[in-house]
């Protein structure tokens, strides 16, 4: 570990005042004895100190040998239905519910409630583990920042940081088992759809530093309103020790307003003067964004410049644990965009981006100033799919979004979903012109309209919330690329609109 980490770790008195103490994790060598004494379950069929595990479990058809199978239950699926299945495979011992009828005599823990049990066991392992743990938490940019933290502290110390999106009460548990004895660091996301929620998760995780990316409409309907949505992400900065830190996106004024209920050091990182990590001399060549942080140059193979903040995020962890810049900028340029989130996957004959991950009304909002900002030789073309979980004010957002993307100038918009007529409704409201607009219910029909207007030289985003499967239309715009040339293209645009 470098004598700077120690020295920062040292700092935060908190990590030597604790006490030793739907996915599968690697982990440290444990026995079902430490999972007894973590839950207070009881042991069946074994003596829980002779069985031992390097790996947990929650689906059976992950199971290999050595493995510890904890059966969840779910809204689909109740995982004592595959306990036998598990053992088939090779673990070795399960956790298992009191309430529940399994047939097999098997080692394993029995305990009141298997939810609560795997965040008993994530909260001991925590304990027992020295990495200096961040939560990364906010309406937007999550994983991305979750990502660049990573690869900035990469650069010179070991880590692990969550895996794909394990950042919920199951998956932020799986994600704290995957911390190891050699790790000096651990980056792990939380997010939040009730109140409350990511102050179980900080419960569990106990995260010296805390990482707040914005605060904006998401999963309103489960929330109620943007307040209680800044209380729930204003969680995370409560629940830091004193002598830990928080970084906060200086530029959002919710982001500003939640770090006074810290009681930690706040660390506001953004584009404005008024920050205490602040970026300037920012470029975008469509490629990468290049900028300027107290004296040292900073390349990221990103497009969008709200990027920066993210950016500046991880850049402004890794210096308070003493990381150099230079290093700091190495780690930075090795970031490659996740998967469906603003990914450039093609450039010829016209460019793609894949924004498909997800949506929600700050999300979008930077999705069309990024499509915006593209330098192109063609036209720019938003296809947007319904942004869910708004509640009562979903069709007032979607015409907002609708508005912005007119005002931007973007050339043309295709809408799919229930909310579609909303969001066109908004664009022509700030003058663009039926034959830039489309409709649709069907992902055959966006292709077919995109096949009509797409020419080389153009951009096009394709962006909705996850559970609309944009991510189809992205595999059907790749294949367009390789129907034959000689095909003849639409007479016009109006007629596949």
């Amino acid at each position: 570990m470098l004598p700077e980490l120690i020295t920062f770790v040292s700092r935060l008195f908190v990590l030597l005042a604790i006490a030793p103490a739907a996915g599968s994790t690697g982990m440290e060598r444990s026995t079902l004895r430490d999972v007894q004494t973590a839950t207070g379950g009881r042991a069946q069929a074994s003596d829980p100190a002779a069985v031992a595990f390097d790996r947990v479990t929650t689906d059976s058809r992950t199971a290999r040998p050595g493995d510890l199978f904890w059966a969840l239950e779910g809204s689909r699926h109740d995982g004592h239905d595959f306990v036998a299945d598990a053992i088939g495979r090779g673990a070795v011992a399960c956790v298992v519910q009191e309430n529940k009828t399994v047939a097999g005599n098997f080692p394993a823990i029995v305990v009141p409630d298997v939810l609560q049990g795997l965040q008993d066991f994530a909260r001991s392992h925590r304990q027992r583990m020295d990495a200096l743990v961040i939560g990364v938490t906010g309406s937007v940019g999550k994983t991305t920042t979750r990502e660049m933290l990573h690869a900035a502290i990469s650069s010179t110390c070991e880590g692990c940081r969550s895996r794909k999106n394990f950042n919920n009460h199951i998956g932020l548990p799986l994600s704290v088992l995957d911390i190891e004895r050699r790790h000096e660091f651990a980056v792990l996301e939380m997010a939040a759809s009730h109140s409350g929620e990511i102050r179980q998760l900080a419960d569990v995780a106990r995260p010296e530093v805390g990482v707040l990316t914005g605060i904006g409409v998401a999963h309103l309907a489960s929330f109620g309103s943007i307040e209680t949505i800044a209380a729930t992400k204003t969680e995370l900065l409560e629940s830091l020790p004193s002598g830990g830190f928080a970084v906060i996106n200086g530029d959002d004024p919710r982001c500003r307003a939640a770090g006074v209920r810290a009681r930690c050091r706040v660390i506001a990182a953004g584009e404005r003067a008024d920050n205490v990590l602040r970026a300037t001399a920012i470029e975008s060549d469509g490629q990468a964004l290049r900028f300027r942080v107290d004296g040292t140059a900073y390349t990221l193979r990103a497009i969008g410049r709200h990027h920066v903040s993210t950016a500046l995020a991880a850049i402004a962890v890794a210096k308070e644990v003493g990381i150099k810049p230079r290093d700091i900028a190495d780690g930075l340029v090795q970031f490659a965009a996740v998967e469906g989130r603003c990914q450039m996957r093609q450039r010829q004959p016209w460019t793609l981006i894949d924004d498909t991950y997800n949506a929600n009304p700050s999300s979008a909002e930077a999705a069309c100033r990024l499509l915006s900002d593209c330098k192109c030789e063609g036209r720019r073309i938003l296809v947007l799919a319904d942004m869910l979980e708004l509640g009562p004010e979903s069709a007032a957002w979607h015409t907002a979004i609708g508005e912005l993307a007119a005002r931007l100038g973007i050339d043309g918009l295709i809408a799919v979903g229930q909310y579609a007529a909303d969001v066109l409704a908004g664009a022509r409201g700030q003058g663009m012109h039926s034959e830039q607009l489309a409709q649709c219910d069907d992902l055959d029909v966006v292709t077919a309209i995109l096949d009509c207007w797409l020419a080389p030289g153009d951009v096009v985003l394709v962006k909705g919330s996850r559970s609309m499967r944009m991510e189809r239309v992205v595999d059907r715009l790749m294949a367009l690329t390789n129907i034959q040339e000689n095909i003849a293209p639409c007479a016009s645009t109006r007629a596949c609109a």
